[in-house]
């Protein structure tokens, strides 16, 4: 009896250990991938690539290991094609959107501040700091990547539905405000059209969805429970660090704006006040 037991225990901590070393991993794939992205930065001087490295950062760790994988389930393959989707089109929107222009005003106060060391300080604050973000909110891929369980349970179903519904949004808003920018017509207005008309942040609002239904998928993969952080860091840091709180700042004292944010939601879409 106490032979079956410590064989249990032994199986256990072999899946930690095996898990520790996964985690690790694909932390060390994150730091690689964003020291990458800090080189091509310092040839074109303008730190505000990392935006548009983002999406791929997580494709970088979900091929290494879907690569590695035998024989993919269904639920693996789900994940990384959701996954591949949604960065593709961030990045090139990203990358599409700043072609041509100078350095975002954001990174050029972080140049201005760190002047002469503004080359290594931006590897640890600015590169390597989204190196963990990255990693962090790739826990619910990295756990389906690293767990073979097939089929799909209704809450899996649920994360699909979801994912779907973040990426429609997100990829509308975004598109949506970009032509709204791109009309010189439109310079010094405020964007209440469109999505734009029911919440001041649809694209975040996408977002959100979006992990939350990858974090959906992944409940029942191994150490799932796990997984939920990476929601939540990208849902706390849209919400009140580098998302609303921050874009909002730029539009202080606006008349135009202040009116827009007084009647419209600011994250959850819904109809405006009259």
């Amino acid at each position: 009896m106490n032979g079956g037991y410590l064989h249990i225990q032994d199986v256990y901590l072999n899946e930690i250990q095996a898990m520790i070393t996964t985690l690790l991993t694909s932390l060390c794939i994150a730091m690689l991938f964003m020291t990458g992205a800090w080189l091509f930065s310092l040839y074109k001087r303008d730190m505000s690539v990392v935006d548009g490295f983002w999406g791929l950062g997580f494709l970088a760790i979900a091929h290494h290991w879907f690569f590695r994988l035998e024989e993919a389930q269904l639920r693996q393959f789900a994940v990384v094609y959701l996954v591949t989707i949604w960065g593709l089109r961030l990045s090139a929107h990203i990358f599409i959107r700043s072609k041509g222009k100078p350095e975002d005003p954001r990174y050029t106060a972080f140049r201005n501040e760190w002047k002469e060391n503004t080359w290594w300080i931006s590897y640890f604050k600015v590169f390597l700091l989204q190196a963990v973000l990255c990693f962090v909110i790739s826990l619910p891929v990295i756990n389906v990547l690293a767990h073979h369980e097939e089929g799909f349970s209704c809450l899996n179903v649920v994360g699909l539905i979801l994912w779907f519904i973040g990426f429609a949004f997100e990829s509308t808003a975004d598109y949506q405000l970009f032509r709204f920018k791109k009309n010189p017509a439109n310079k010094g207005q405020v964007m209440n059209k469109g999505l734009w008309y029911f919440s001041r942040h649809p694209n975040y609002f996408g977002e959100v969805c979006v992990w939350w239904g990858i974090f959906l998928v992944s409940i029942g993969s191994g150490l799932w429970y796990i997984s939920v952080l990476g929601p939540i860091l990208i849902t706390f840091l849209l919400l009140r660090v580098s998302g609303i709180t921050m874009l909002e700042k730029r539009y202080e004292g606006n008349d135009a704006y202040s009116l827009y944010k007084k009647n419209t939601s600011p994250f959850f879409p819904w109809w405006p006040k009259k």
